[in-house]
């Protein structure tokens, strides 16, 4: 079975290649001529140059194939020109699913975010039915993710066959960027965190997550949304599970959520606005801390056999990672 992926040169993307290899699928690949490609090595796939809005390149790519994994995306909480992350993640999206549907491909799974779930004040597990919409979305990147997301469901309320999965917060081992969640793991080893907020994450092993990508497209029903979770946990407890991991001390001075708002307003104008560079805390990533991002992955359970597992492994893993590739 011949497979295109896009994004597997990133973090998830690229253990969605290793599973769909290991199964035996003939893989191509979308690889930008900028892209680190280290994540690849060792893959027996074919790469095609190109990025998501090139029309030619997808359309190449996607000839013959029968399955699409759509994962790349710009994730950047801030940018400096937020224009980018909605080319890449919307227009791009938009672009992939036109190619595939030329192409005669059967099905795409659409690889979105939690962060386009509708999360609660209460902090009571959000689901895919919890209620929201563009206005509920912080920053360019969740309303672009968001609007992507929508483009796919709209293709599939078209008659397309495309499958969406909503992946949690992926922890692992070639992160390469790495991730925001990345840099709290990284920071966390640098001994850059003297202090955490009160709020939550649910924690996924992106290699389980990456198995949840092929279920989806083997057991999905077009037009669903499926959440791949794993465990509900608040930062002081993720702090203290790396900081287990790793013999490092966990930090113990709880921040007030008005301290890191201004921590976060001061960093994004200084940092960000005034010298161009990404700043360390935004002030988006504090603003969506303010909702701990607790998920429920029962649809999943339900309809694709997932499995929820604890990610004590997966920071393991994380850690090793990149204690070993010299991030810490």
């Amino acid at each position: 079975m011949k497979v295109f992926v896009t994004g597997a040169t990133g973090f998830v993307g690229s253990h969605v290649a290793r599973v769909l290899s290991q199964q035996g699928a003939e893989l191509r690949l979308l690889v930008r001529a900028t892209s680190r490609t280290e994540n690849l090595e060792g893959l027996r796939a074919e790469r095609v140059t190109g990025d998501l809005c090139d029309r030619e390149a997808l359309g190449q790519g996607m000839s013959g194939c029968e399955l699409v994994f759509h994962v790349a995306a710009d994730y950047r909480l801030w940018a400096p020109d937020p224009r980018e992350l909605y080319r890449a993640n919307v227009e791009g999206t938009r672009t992939v699913l036109e190619a595939a549907r030329a192409a005669g491909v059967r099905r795409v799974v659409h690889t979105s975010s939690v962060g386009t779930i509708g999360f609660r004040t209460n902090g009571r597990p959000a689901d895919e039915d919890s209620p929201v919409s563009l206005a509920d979305m912080i920053g360019a990147y969740k309303r672009s993710k968001f609007m992507a997301e929508q483009v796919a469901l709209e293709a599939a309320r078209g008659g397309f066959d495309v499958v969406v999965v909503n992946p949690t917060t992926p922890v692992g081992e070639q992160d390469i960027k790495p991730t925001p969640t990345g840099r709290v793991i990284v920071d966390f080893l640098k001994g850059k965190f003297p202090a955490y907020v009160e709020t939550g994450l649910n924690l996924v092993d992106v290699r389980q997550c990456a198995h949840g990508h092929v279920a989806a497209a083997e057991k999905g029903r077009r037009g669903e949304r499926y959440i791949l979770g794993g465990e509900d946990l608040t930062l002081k407890q993720i702090l203290d599970r790396l900081a287990a991991i790793s013999d490092l001390p966990s930090p113990k001075l709880k921040l007030p959520y008005a301290v890191a708002l201004a921590t976060g307003a001061v960093d994004t104008l200084f940092t960000g606005v005034l010298l161009g560079r990404e700043p360390r805390v935004t002030l988006d990533s504090v603003r969506m801390g303010r909702k701990k991002m607790f998920a429920s992955s029962a649809k999943a359970e339900r309809e694709l056999g997932w499995k929820i597992v604890p990610v004590d492994e997966a920071l393991r893993r994380a850690v090793d990672w990149f204690r070993a590739h010299g991030y810490a």
